[in-house]
């Protein structure tokens, strides 16, 4: 019985970890690209590969290539959705706070998606829909995120999605948002600098030990969120990452 129950939990250790090679390449591989990933056998991987897409949450592709199925994108939001809730409290002590929206975002295949928000009580605020997917390079919880990943993962990101540049200040290149990411690890936290949305500044932060790359931020008009603010916000953003962070890993 014993040996069973090991073998039960290696089984499901192996499924995961090719999800995860799969998710980290992008979102489709090949069975070839798998094995030179992992040392699984061949015929173990083929097997797990052969179950997943029974289950619908592998699929493979007519070029016979596997990608993520379905059935993740249930589990994913029921996840997301949990995260969100978690980070409530830590969102609206940053609203109640400094006065201005605070989001919750998370890296999801090269893209990230608002999973939490709580308004500003101001008439003119930013509003961005939970649910809502955007470029990594130009959102402050993008480049937070970023900021998290080595340099060679970044260019694999961009390289994927693309860098669009919705505002004349938006960062277009990949050697330009590199330089940009260097500058938000030696400080601590990421600017929107008007990237995203014209007349909008977002200051953002990583959770850290986040299970998935996570980022908190606040942001709203520059009249309002100018350098005096981005003075009271950074460690108010830091006591809510570590909070949330806390939570999180909480055993």
């Amino acid at each position: 019985m014993a040996e069973k129950a090991s073998g039960g939990v290696q089984s499901v250790e192996r499924v995961f970890e090719l999800l995860e090679l799969i998710t980290d390449a992008g979102g489709d591989v090949t069975l070839s690209e798998l094995s030179s990933s992992t040392e699984l056998p061949l015929p173990t991987i083929h097997r797990l590969l052969r179950t997943l897409v029974a289950l619908g949450y592998v699929r493979q592709l007519p070029n016979r290539r596997y990608a993520l199925g379905p059935r993740l994108i249930r589990l994913g939001e029921g996840a997301n959705k949990q995260l969100g809730a978690l980070a409530q409290p830590q969102l609206k002590m940053l609203v109640d706070k400094l006065g201005e929206t605070a989001n919750m975002a998370v890296l999801d295949s090269d893209m990230v998606i608002y999973v939490a928000q709580v308004p500003s009580p101001h008439a003119m605020r930013m509003f961005t829909e939970v649910g809502r997917r955007a470029h990594t390079h130009d959102t402050g919880v993008g480049k937070a995120i970023l900021g998290e990943l080595g340099d060679e993962q970044v260019r694999s990101i961009v390289s994927r999605q693309g860098m669009p540049t919705p505002t004349p200040y938006s960062i277009g290149d990949v050697d330009s948002l590199l330089s940009d990411l260097d500058k938000i690890r030696a400080r601590g936290y990421a600017i929107d600098e008007q990237e995203q949305e014209i007349g909008v500044r977002c200051f953002s932060m990583a959770v850290p030990h986040a299970p998935t790359p996570t980022a908190i931020s606040v942001s709203g008009p520059i009249s309002r969120v100018d350098e005096a603010f981005g003075e009271r916000a950074v460690p108010l953003l830091r006591q809510a990452a570590e909070a949330i962070s806390a939570e999180l890993n909480r055993t």
